[in-house]
């Protein structure tokens, strides 16, 4: 139960701290998704649900853009679903690993090492 403690409070300080740059990515995906929403004449609903679905690499293809703006524009969406994605992923394993390190017992740590030597 610690482990989990301390890995969330890690997590929520970490996401706390890059959270304008995580909202910014998550604005400029949905911006943009409106834009190509109207481009192609899209409800808000599809528009929205397209530009997550593409900022997230899922790419269903069942709603695609037709028009070379909106397909230029998809790749900046997909662009920042990247790096959101990957800002996501990096705070994760960096508190798992940093929790990890804390909460580990030394002794295992000496019996690994006993057992690759």
């Amino acid at each position: 139960m610690a482990f989990s403690i301390t890995f969330l409070t890690l997590f929520s300080w970490s996401v706390y701290l890059l959270a304008p740059i995580l909202i910014m990515l998550l604005i400029i995906v949905l911006m943009l998704g409106l834009i190509v929403g109207r481009m192609e004449s899209w409800s808000r609903f599809n528009a929205l649900y397209w530009a997550l679905i593409t900022a997230l690499t899922v790419g269903y293809g069942d709603i695609r853009p037709l028009k070379k703006p909106s397909k230029v524009l998809s790749i900046v969406i997909a662009w920042c679903g990247i790096l959101l994605s990957g800002l996501l992923v990096a705070i994760t394993v960096k508190a798992a690993s940093i929790a990890l390190e804390k909460h580990i017992d030394p002794t295992v740590i000496q019996r690994i090492e006993q057992q690759v030597n």
